[in-house]
């Protein structure tokens, strides 16, 4: 069995306390805050009769790892996982929409992708081992749960991974300034996977050619790109309305 990990924050920790209740070891909880929010949070854990336990604020920083806690914090059992992104894919009865991620190295832009994939979803999110950063407390709370709910498989080799996805005719769409047509122009209603690279850098060369297609995100002010998870939520939100 896999060793506890801690969430932190309202939302990653409600998210599971909502999903999972079952697998919350104990939640630490700042006693000196009194406000609606905790109050209804305390009343939700009490009814599923998880353990409480009171906390300073520099208890929980420290169980945390950060000073965003909000007050509170648990000790939780790993869910189980789809164990690879083969027996997700052949557990589809539609056609797949994956985001992958390219060169992410920032937990908080990670958890936002989270975020947003869950959003719009996306059946999973894809990173590579040496060019990524994992799925740590502080991408838990900036996903809002979304880390519980996103499958995230992180990959030996991106491009040869891109190369089975081909292979089971998942369309594979990367984003570039300066591709010749926009995610508007492209149909992604069937099998897709959506490539992105990290902010400035973008995709690795790589990474690029093995892609089928490149679309760009129209911009009309003066900055030259988006943030990856911003331009992750534009790419998939649009797959999204194309699906209906």
């Amino acid at each position: 069995m896999s060793s506890p990990k801690v969430l932190f924050g309202f939302h990653a920790v409600g998210v599971r306390l909502k999903t999972a209740p079952q697998s919350i070891i104990e939640i630490y909880f700042e006693p000196t805050r009194r406000d609606a929010r905790m109050r209804q949070f305390l009343e939700k854990a009490k009814e599923a009769n998880v353990r409480l336990i009171e906390a300073d604020g520099m208890r929980l920083a420290k169980l945390a790892g950060s000073h965003g806690h909000q007050g509170v914090a648990a000790r939780v059992e790993a869910l189980a996982q789809v164990h690879s992104l083969d027996d997700l894919l052949d557990s589809l009865t539609e056609p797949p929409l994956l985001l992958v991620l390219d060169g992410v190295t920032d937990p908080h832009n990670l958890g936002a992708c989270l975020r947003v994939a869950d959003g719009a979803g996306a059946h999973a999110v894809i990173a590579p081992k040496d060019h990524a950063v994992g799925v740590n407390a502080t991408v838990a709370k900036v996903a809002s749960g979304a880390a519980e709910t996103v499958p995230y498989f992180m990959v030996t080799n991106l491009a040869r991974t891109l190369g089975e996805l081909k292979e089971r005719n998942i369309w594979c769409i990367g984003t570039s300034d300066d591709a010749p047509k926009t995610i508007y122009q492209v149909d992604l209603k069937g099998p897709t996977a959506l490539v992105l690279g990290a902010e400035g850098e973008g995709m690795r060369q790589l990474t690029r050619k093995t892609c089928d297609e490149l679309v760009g995100i129209p911009m009309k002010g003066a900055v030259e790109s988006l943030n990856v998870s911003v331009a992750s939520g534009v790419c998939l939100y649009e797959a999204l309305r194309q699906r209906g």
